[in-house]
């Protein structure tokens, strides 16, 4: 197994993980109620998807 001779410097360390970052995930607008929704998903509001119902909503009074 490699064994490290001498220790890596911090900033070496620190160029190797440049590209590990998060990405913020793709919203898309509701075609129905207008709500900001990931894309391929259900709307969480209304229920619709690609203009179609998929889910009963319960109506909040």
């Amino acid at each position: 197994m490699a064994h490290p001779k001498r220790k890596h410097s911090k900033t070496r360390r620190d160029k190797r993980r440049t590209h590990y970052k998060a990405t913020a995930p793709t919203m898309a607008s509701c075609s129905n109620c207008g709500s900001s929704v990931l894309y391929h998903r259900v709307c969480p509001e209304c229920g619709f998807y690609r203009g179609k119902l998929a889910i009963e909503k319960e109506a909040t009074a």
